[in-house]
């Protein structure tokens, strides 16, 4: 368990040390990885967006057959 804390801390540190250093103009390959992992993040942003959407739809599809339920019952 310790391990596997110790490699997230690690993950964790380079990852802010990489945000403080300068960036490096792209080349070749950076550039084809970058445009790769912003597209990736882009598509996660709205992969995320539609989860929320669908969450939303089911909460009003439930909460609008139990309203009826309720409706039924009381009549």
């Amino acid at each position: 368990m310790a391990s596997r804390l110790e490699q997230a801390l690690a993950r964790f540190r380079r990852g802010r040390h990489a945000e403080q250093e300068p960036a490096k103009p792209p080349r070749g390959s950076d550039a084809f990885r970058a445009r790769v992992e912003e597209r990736l993040r882009n598509l996660e942003q709205q992969v995320s967006e539609i989860k929320g959407r669908v969450n939303g739809l089911i909460f009003l599809v439930a909460g609008t057959a139990l309203t009826q339920v309720i409706i039924k019952v009381l009549q």
